[in-house]
């Protein structure tokens, strides 16, 4: 990635006719260089479709995102939900590939009361089969393990870059309102942002932040994590100097707006961005 580049989570609120293809022209109209593909749900773009959506974005000069399925955990006591999830992974990121994406991120795993170093050694063992399967097909989109708001789940900063460090074609997915949420308010200071961009770099090196994928909104959040996701300008969340530590390490990659003002809020980034 040449820049950093910033996006809505989504097809933006204030798009006409809501479907993927006016959605990725409404971001260009914004002045925005990235769209997220929502698939947390399911996944919404048909195979016949992809190519059009890819031909859109290739035209726009858009980068293609995604949030895959809400619905997925890779070490679940019940092997049958383990290989669902599996499936649903390798379901988004075909498709995500047939229209030119770049990088899917997904929540992979929850502890459910398990010992946490079996529950990341066994999301390791997963994504590399996953990961396997994808470049025998030729599928080379970065999958991206997301950090995540709540203390139940797997993905604090260390297991991502854990496996981003041991498994080819896998690149963390840095969510900073959950890592502010996850730790009850923490991670919301100029020294504590920087703190975290310095141990993705000691992890992965300049690749790692020069291939960010990163998610950011404001956030409600209690003892037990994250709540809700509030508008930047309604949170307590730092973001000016969020974008101040981005620019003094010069990361480059795709910042995603997962407020319910995104495109707003994805606005509000850029312009900091660019006046730094």
């Amino acid at each position: 990635m040449k820049s950093l580049l910033f996006g809505t989570a989504g097809i933006p609120l204030s798009t006409e006719k809501r479907d993927t293809v006016n959605g990725i022209k409404r971001v260009r109209g914004l002045g925005l260089d990235a769209m997220e593909l929502e698939f947390v749900q399911s996944v919404n773009i048909s195979e016949q479709k992809a190519p059009e959506v890819k031909k859109t974005a290739m035209a726009e000069d858009i980068v293609l995102t995604c949030h895959g399925q809400y619905y997925i955990n890779l070490t679940s006591k019940e092997e049958l939900k383990i290989q669902q999830s599996k499936e649903r992974i390798l379901k988004a990121a075909r498709i995500v590939n047939a229209c030119g994406g770049w990088s899917a991120t997904w929540h992979m795993a929850f502890y459910q009361g398990q010992n946490k170093e079996k529950v990341h050694e066994q999301v390791k063992k997963q994504l590399k089969e996953i990961v396997a399967l994808l470049k025998d097909e030729g599928n080379t989109i970065w999958i991206r393990p997301e950090t995540t708001g709540k203390p139940t789940q797997w993905g604090d900063l260390r297991e991502v870059l854990d496996v981003s460090q041991e498994i080819d074609q896998v690149l963390p997915c840095i969510d900073f309102a959950h890592l502010h949420a996850r730790y009850n308010g923490k991670n919301n200071t100029y020294e504590e942002f920087c703190a975290i961009l310095r141990e993705i770099e000691n992890a992965l090196g300049r690749e790692g932040l020069d291939n960010m994928h990163i998610q950011v909104a404001g956030i409600a959040y209690s003892e037990k994590g994250e709540r809700n996701h509030l508008p930047l300008q309604e949170s307590d969340l730092n973001y000016q100097d969020l974008i101040r530590a981005w620019k003094d390490f010069k990361i480059k990659g795709v910042v995603i707006a997962e407020s319910p003002a995104m495109e707003k809020d994805a606005l509000l980034l850029q312009g900091l961005w660019k006046k730094m």
